[in-house]
């Protein structure tokens, strides 16, 4: 495995531990069709929310931030894979009112993680 494989790989598994501590129900990880991937779908009080986790370690001297990864293209290829998926499964949305798109940006550094969550992205 590559390590922008690895660094996404341990940035989901961190992502899926902080959401369901504030109490979202993972539902699938790595969701993809022919053109997107959803990295987490869960659900939460009423809603479906598809997570786009973005991580990045500090290693270098450039000031990037997770949220630079996330891409006009990227959020695009998203919004249509979320809709896809939205389509096909209409049992997720049983009791849920609707769907959102967020953001779970990680910096990993040390052993410290820090993160942001930005909640209806697109």
């Amino acid at each position: 495995m590559n390590e922008h494989l690895e660094i996404g790989k341990i940035g989901e598994d961190l992502a899926c531990r902080i959401i369901a501590g504030k109490k979202y129900l993972v539902i699938e990880r790595n969701f993809r069709t022919p053109f997107g991937e959803i990295d987490i779908i869960a659900g939460y009080r009423q809603e479906l929310v598809f997570f786009e986790v973005k991580t990045l370690i500090n290693k270098s001297v450039y000031q990037l931030t997770p949220e630079d990864n996330l891409t006009v293209s990227k959020l695009r290829k998203l919004r249509k894979t979320c809709l896809w998926f939205a389509n096909k499964h209409p049992e997720h949305f049983m009791d849920k009112t609707g769907w959102r798109i967020d953001l779970l940006a990680l910096s990993l550094q040390d052993d410290i993680c820090r993160y942001k969550h930005y909640k209806n992205i697109g």
